[in-house]
C-alpha cells in the first residue's frame, strides 16, 4: 500500500516508518521539524518538509496514497496554559486540515494516533458501591500526602480498574483537550465521508530514540536521564501511581495492523502492553540496571496528574489481532542502555 506518514521523523513516526517499509509498503514520510522536538539538521533522507495545517503541501504528497498514518503532533503535558495555543494549532487544526484534504484526494482510511490521556482519571472501584467515578483529589490531600481516589459515596478507598474504550472521555490537560478534539473531528470525517478512522490510543511510550530530558519527555526519559548522569530518579507522590508502560516497537507494529486490517467506520482502541507497572517500580528497574542511585521518592505532585490510568487490551487483541510482546520489566532493563534522541531546542513549540 502507499501509505503517508505524517509526524515521520519523530519519535514513533520513525518507528512506525520502518515497520511499514519492513513489511513493504510504499511510505511517503512528511514532517514540519519544529525546532522544539527536533535538533537541527536531524530531518531523514526522503523526507517532505510539510506542516500539516499547509493543505496545498498535503495535496501534492496525498495523490494515489490508499492509507494516512497519522502521528504528527505536539506531544506532552506541556509546561502551562501558554502551551494551548500551539496543542490547539497543530493537534486539531492541523488534523482538520489533514482530513479536509484527504477527503480533496479521495483518500478514504485514516490511522490516528490517539493517547491514553482522552481518558483523564482511570477506572475505579470501591469494594462497597461497586464502580465510579472518585472525587478529585485536592491540594489539601495532596499536600498531606493522601494520593489515592475516594469514592464519593462511602468515602472509602478506591482500586483501579482496567480502562475499557468506551469510558468516557475527560480530559485534564490542554493536550488531553486536543486528542479528544482529533478523535471527534475524525469520528465526525468518517460518519460525512464513509470514510475508516481507527484510532489509537497509546498508553506510555518508550523505546529507543526515545526523547531526552524535557519539559516534553514522557517520565521514562526523565528516569533514564537522571540515571545517565549518576542521579537518583525522583519519584512523584508515593511511587504507587499505576500505568501501562508499550515499547515504541509494539506500537509501531500496531500502526501497521491497523493500517492492513482495513477496518470500517470509526474505531478506538488501546495499544497497551497489558501489564501494569507503578511509576516507582519503573524507576527502580531503570536504577537497578545501571547500578545507580536507588530512586527518592519526593511525595512532591504535579496539579492535574491523575492516580492509576491502566488499559484494557482486549479490543485491540479483537480488531487487530494486536498483542504487545515486549515485557516492561524487560523492556525497561533494555532501555536503560538505550540511545535517546538528542535534546532540541526547549522552547513553547510555535504557534
Amino acid at each position: 500500500m502507499r501509505i503517508l506518514l505524517t509526524g515521520a521523523a519523530g519519535f514513533i513516526g520513525a518507528h512506525v516508518a520502518t515497520e511499514l517499509r519492513a513489511a513493504q509498503h510504499e511510505v511517503i514520510e512528511v514532517d514540519a521539524l519544529l525546532p522544539s522536538a527536533h535538533p537541527a539538521g536531524s530531518a531523514p533522507d526522503g523526507l517532505h518538509r510539510i506542516d500539516v495545517r499547509d493543505a496545498d503541501g498535503l495535496a501534492e504528497v496525498l495523490v494515489g496514497v490508499d492509507v494516512v498514518c497519522h502521528q504528527a503532533a505536539v506531544v506532552g503535558s506541556g509546561i502551562g496554559p501558554d502551551d494551548a495555543p500551539a496543542y490547539a494549532s497543530h493537534n486539531d487544526f492541523g488534523t482538520a486540515v489533514l482530513l479536509a484534504a484527504m477527503h480533496r484526494a479521495g483518500c478514504a482510511r485514516l490511522v490516528l494516533a490517539s493517547s491514553m490521556v482522552v481518558y483523564g482519571e482511570g477506572r475505579y472501584r470501591c469494594d462497597t458501591c461497586g464502580i465510579v467515578d472518585p472525587l478529585p483529589r485536592t491540594p489539601d490531600d495532596l499536600d498531606a500526602g493522601r494520593f489515592d481516589n475516594r469514592c464519593p459515596i462511602s468515602g472509602d478507598a478506591t482500586s483501579w480498574e482496567l480502562v475499557p474504550e468506551d469510558a468516557a472521555l475527560r480530559p485534564r490537560s490542554t493536550y488531553a483537550a486536543s486528542k479528544v478534539a482529533q478523535e471527534h473531528y475524525a469520528s465526525a470525517w468518517a460518519a460525512a465521508t464513509g470514510g475508516s478512522v481507527t484510532a489509537l490510543r497509546y498508553h506510555n511510550v518508550y523505546g529507543d530514540l526515545m526523547p531526552s530530558d524535557t519539559p516534553y519527555s514522557g517520565v521514562a526519559a526523565m528516569f533514564r536521564s537522571s540515571v545517565a548522569a549518576g542521579r537518583a530518579p525522583a519519584v512523584f507522590e508515593d511511587g504507587a501511581q499505576t500505568r501501562d508502560f508499550v515499547h515504541v516497537h509494539d506500537v509501531a507494529v500496531a500502526n501497521r495492523l491497523a493500517i492492513e486490517a482495513a477496518l470500517s467506520g470509526f474505531d478506538a482502541l488501546n495499544v497497551c502492553s497489558g501489564q501494569p507497572i507503578t511509576i516507582g517500580t519503573v524507576a527502580d528497574i531503570l536504577a537497578k540496571t545501571k547500578a545507580g542511585p536507588a530512586p527518592v521518592v519526593t511525595g512532591q505532585y504535579r496539579p492535574g496528574d491523575v492516580r492509576h490510568v491502566v488499559a484494557d487490551p482486549a479490543r485491540a487483541y479483537d480488531r487487530l489481532g494486536f498483542r504487545a510482546t515486549t515485557r516492561p520489566a524487560d523492556g525497561l532493563a533494555a532501555f536503560a542502555d538505550a540511545p535517546l534522541r538528542a535534546r532540541a531546542a526547549e522552547s513553547i513549540p510555535s504557534v
